[in-house]
């Protein structure tokens, strides 16, 4: 077995004000800091991996609540059911088998209907996704000229937001493009040509189209940033500024956080006109995720992994490590010992990237090892164990990591390596 360190349950954490009124918003303490923007460009907040992670070790050991323990249930004060939207819109949403809403879906779902500006702070793995996309479903029903632009931090969560619009509007007639880099910017060039009534990309792929005047944003009167604090932390402020200014000062904008930093709070201040604010963030991470550590004490690090992954309970592993190259070559020396191992950086195409997600997550291999690209926002069901084989750089992605596993109600474990 392998050597961990425990201390007593907690179920759950202090709870903490919810932001509800105005633009003030409370810092939230982090253990490891909030991430430096130097100069507000992409690629200005590169991270220095050769200085050590000064993170709290403690934070990183919880036990999962006790499925018997009772805890107040959420009873939503709307039903889609009951939803004032489109027929066929509403049929396709009891057709996925959405049954209650979410908090975050009660809470945002009928504001956006009417047409209030958002500003919206939720754990990972909430049902965000849909919270947004439903009502502006049914505002592209209810005018066919209006279109949406979606900004996501990262390619994979562009493209599987696109995936859930897709199953919410099958027999609509409803168009999308997803607008991100690692893909021929000509297939997108020309999908755009073609009426879109949603815009799905990422900042950078999408100032490149607007820049060559292909994507223009002056007649487009809905946005949603989602990931903003990703967005932020990956250097794309300026993007993200310069987009906004491009579209009508009269506008609808939806945003979507994890997390809230001063940085953050100014952004909202600065494109949000009278938000409404909600937060459903109730602690960090999931009470259903057992944490613990590993402590190596001199030991093999790639020698105690693949013990833990010999184990039959490690089903669907996903793997972090810190560097693009440490992360294929942790991948290439697993295939080695007999392990089916995927990987997902930077470095690999599009399609190698979309080729290994669409492999872990219809169950082809049991590991993926992934740099923190797959950390935020992707909905991967069923992980068993997330194992941060080196060190977050800070709490929050810490949080973001372990987020991929205790999905759906059901109980996931979360183990970190430290020597």
């Amino acid at each position: 077995m392998y050597k961990t360190q425990s201390r007593p349950s907690r179920s759950s954490s202090p709870k903490r004000k919810s932001f509800g009124g105005g633009n003030k918003f409370r810092n939230r303490p982090k253990n490891g800091g909030n991430p430096r923007f130097s100069n507000g460009k992409r690629g200005g907040n590169r991270r220095n991996f050769s200085k050590p992670v000064k993170l709290d070790i403690s934070t990183f050991i919880n036990k999962a609540a006790s499925t018997e323990q009772e805890e107040e249930k959420f009873i939503p004060d709307n039903s889609f059911a009951e939803l004032s939207i489109d027929v066929n819109l509403k049929n396709n949403i009891l057709e996925k088998n959405y049954q209650e809403m979410t908090p975050i879906q009660d809470k945002t779902i009928p504001p956006i209907l009417q047409e209030k500006d958002i500003v919206g702070l939720a754990n990972t793995g909430t049902g965000k996704t849909a919270a947004f996309l439903i009502p502006l479903i049914n505002k592209i029903l209810l005018n066919r000229a209006e279109q949406v632009i979606i900004l996501a931090p990262t390619r994979e969560l562009a493209i599987q937001i696109e995936e859930e619009l897709r199953s919410f509007t099958e027999n609509m007639r409803i168009y999308s493009t997803v607008c991100v880099g690692g893909t021929p910017i000509y297939k997108q060039i020309k999908k755009l040509q073609r009426p879109n009534q949603f815009i799905i990309g990422t900042p950078g792929r999408v100032m490149d189209l607007m820049k060559r005047k292909i994507l223009k944003l002056n007649d487009i009167k809905t946005i949603v940033l989602d990931e903003a604090d990703r967005m932020l932390d990956m250097g794309f402020i300026n993007d993200m500024r310069f987009i906004i200014s491009e579209m009508p000062k009269e506008r609808h904008t939806l945003f979507f956080s994890a997390t809230m930093s001063p940085t953050i709070e100014g952004l909202i201040n600065e494109f949000l006109e009278n938000p409404i604010n909600i937060s459903v963030k109730t602690q960090d991470t999931s009470k259903n995720i057992n944490q613990d550590v590993i402590r190596l004490e001199g030991r093999d690090k790639l020698k105690v992994l693949g013990e833990l992954l010999s184990n039959p309970e490690f089903s669907k592993v996903l793997v972090f490590g810190r560097t693009k190259h440490g992360v294929e070559r942790l991948s290439k020396r697993l295939s080695k010992q007999g392990f089916k191992t995927e990987s997902i950086h930077g470095n690999k195409s599009h399609g190698q990237r979309q080729m290994s997600l669409k492999r872990f997550k219809g169950d082809n291999v049991q590991t993926l090892i992934a740099t923190d690209v797959v950390a935020r926002g992707l909905d991967i069901n069923d992980v068993s164990h997330v194992i941060n084989y080196d060190l977050p750089e800070t709490y929050d992605d810490y949080v973001h990591r372990i987020g991929r596993t205790g999905r759906a109600n059901k109980t996931g474990t979360a183990l970190t390596f430290v020597d």
